[in-house]
């Protein structure tokens, strides 16, 4: 059974990754807008957005390195 799951969370992964990309460029425009507008609120919530993104993009890299070994 690990056998079938183990190829299905690597092409998952493979897949979220670009997702990943795009939802971080999104963020830091959103960031932007926010800065640029002085909302310290929309700025405070975008920075704990992006650090839970930086997170997963962390994990992900990580755990690509390791299968790539």
């Amino acid at each position: 059974m690990e056998k079938l799951i183990h190829p299905v969370q690597e092409r998952d992964e493979a897949l979220r990754l670009p997702v990943l990309q795009l939802e971080l460029d999104y963020e830091l425009m959103t960031l932007h807008d926010a800065i640029v507008k002085e909302d310290t609120s929309a700025i405070a919530q975008s920075k704990l957005l992006l650090l839970e993104l930086r997170k997963e993009w962390l994990e992900l890299q990580d755990h690509e390195k390791r299968i790539r070994k």
